[in-house]
């Protein structure tokens, strides 16, 4: 379900745990993305995305929802949604993204598809990040440990960005429920003014940096409810709408 910016003025996109109304989908190699019942953060559907390693295989692993455009340098913005692990995850030291911001500067001559921001779990440590500088000189900076993530249950997770190259941005993360990073007055994205899309869904991206699976297991499953933007902390928090 998606709510335009005409008809809602501050929502930028819903969408209530279904495979419609997405601009893309993304399924590499072995992995999936479906619409369940079974399990739900709320209403009656879900959307689980899987991916499964393969000794020999050197692609990558994504499976992932897509909404285009959703930030240019100089927005504000608040993106959230609510996510539930496999009961069984194997927490390791290898990262498995679960959302980011991502661009084509394929024409650039200096990257590709680059992503700016992204959240990611390392054990069980959730991160996220900011990519500042320009295309042809980023420069990452690392926000580590702003949560802790168990399994088998539901988490709700919001972040607030002031999207700007210069250091008048700010960057704000809630999880369920309550403010767990902050920080002002920084830089939040580089200097360039096309549009980023958000992607919700599995990345097992330490799969191919790493070229190995670090544990045993090779099939991970995450699933996605409520998923939202808009220009209010309610509009992205899965129980604000």
């Amino acid at each position: 379900m998606l709510c335009s910016r005409e008809s809602f003025a501050t929502v930028i996109f819903h969408n209530t745990g279904t495979t419609s109304g997405w601009s893309a989908t993304l399924a590499e190699h072995n992995g999936s993305i479906s619409q369940v019942t079974n399990i739900v953060y709320d209403g009656t559907t879900a959307i689980k995305a899987m991916q499964v390693y393969d000794p020999n295989y050197s692609g990558r692993y994504h499976s992932e929802f897509v909404r285009n455009d959703v930030y240019n340098r100089g927005d504000m913005g608040f993106y959230g949604f609510a996510f539930r692990l496999q009961g069984d995850w194997q927490f390791t030291s290898q990262n498995y993204n679960i959302a980011q911001f991502i661009a084509d500067f394929s024409n650039t001559g200096c990257d590709d598809w680059m992503p700016s921001t992204m959240v990611w779990l390392n054990g069980s440590s959730l991160n996220t990040r900011v990519k500042t500088g320009g295309i042809c000189s980023q420069r990452t900076t690392n926000f580590n440990g702003v949560a802790n993530v168990t399994a088998g249950v539901w988490h709700r997770f919001v972040m607030q960005v002031n999207w700007q190259s210069g250091s008048n941005g700010y960057f704000k993360v809630w999880y369920d429920g309550s403010k767990v990073f902050e920080r002002l007055n920084i830089a939040t994205t580089i200097s360039d003014d096309r549009a980023f899309d958000f992607r919700v869904g599995l990345y097992a991206n330490g799969w191919h940096d790493e070229g190995r699976l670090v544990g045993n297991q090779g099939t991970r499953q995450i699933w996605y409810d409520n998923i939202g933007a808009g220009t209010t902390y309610a509009e992205a928090d899965p129980d604000g709408w």
